[in-house]
């Protein structure tokens, strides 16, 4: 019977032990919840207390614009007569093209016989209408059959040269003035034709000037080639 007394009170004891544990383990949670949420609490306090004083939030970085310049306006043909102020007399491409029936043809300048003799025209295997509207000829011709306007030559040329179109739209091909961090500053870009001929675009094969200068084409003083 002894035994038996003892084993019941060592059970008790261990119950209770885990009862105090349990509501220790309880309580510092609720304490850490309740810091948590007054912390919480004061910071939102704070916002809307500068909120109500007029503070400025921190300003973000003004992006300035990226300007790429258009292409060339929709050409005329000049009559070499004046107007009564004396100015050139133009007209569009389309007066003329309209009395005539396209050739679809043509792919070099060797057989145009009334206008635009002498073009130098090297542009692949592509024909005149390949980019000229025939329905048109005031504007160009995507391959799809949609019209574009002299202007926005990019998008004619892109659907072509996709791999120069995508090193241009990150940066590495194609002129630019301006600011590489737009938050400094504008930036001005170049238009395809700004620096390519469209009736024959490859750009000859140029060197610098002077040839790039490293640390091994440089002579140290005190080396051979340094003493004269």
């Amino acid at each position: 019977m002894p035994e038996l007394v003892s084993s019941t009170t060592t059970q008790h004891t261990t119950a209770g032990r885990r009862r105090r544990i349990g509501a220790l383990v309880a309580l510092v949670i609720c304490v850490g919840i309740g810091g948590v949420y007054a912390l919480a609490q004061q910071a939102t306090e704070k916002v809307a207390v500068a909120v109500a004083k007029g503070a400025e939030t921190p300003a973000v970085p003004q992006r300035h614009p990226v300007t790429i310049k258009p292409g060339t306006a929709t050409p005329r043909v000049l009559t070499g007569e004046k107007d009564t102020q004396g100015k050139s007399v133009t007209v569009e491409c389309a007066t003329c093209h309209a009395t005539t029936t396209p050739v679809v043809a043509t792919q070099s300048a060797a057989e145009l016989d009334q206008f635009h003799q002498g073009v130098k025209y090297q542009h692949g295997n592509l024909t005149c209408l390949s980019c000229h509207n025939s329905t048109n000829y005031d504007t160009l011709r995507l391959a799809d059959g949609r019209s574009v306007e002299f202007p926005d030559v990019m998008t004619l040329c892109s659907q072509c040269h996709g791999t120069q179109r995508r090193d241009y739209d990150h940066g590495s091909h194609g002129g630019m003035n301006g600011f590489w961090d737009l938050t400094k500053g504008p930036r001005l870009r170049n238009n395809c034709v700004n620096c390519h001929d469209a009736h024959s675009p490859r750009v000859p094969q140029v060197l610098p000037v002077l040839p790039p200068r490293d640390r091994l084409s440089v002579p140290t003083k005190g080396s051979k080639s340094h003493e004269h």
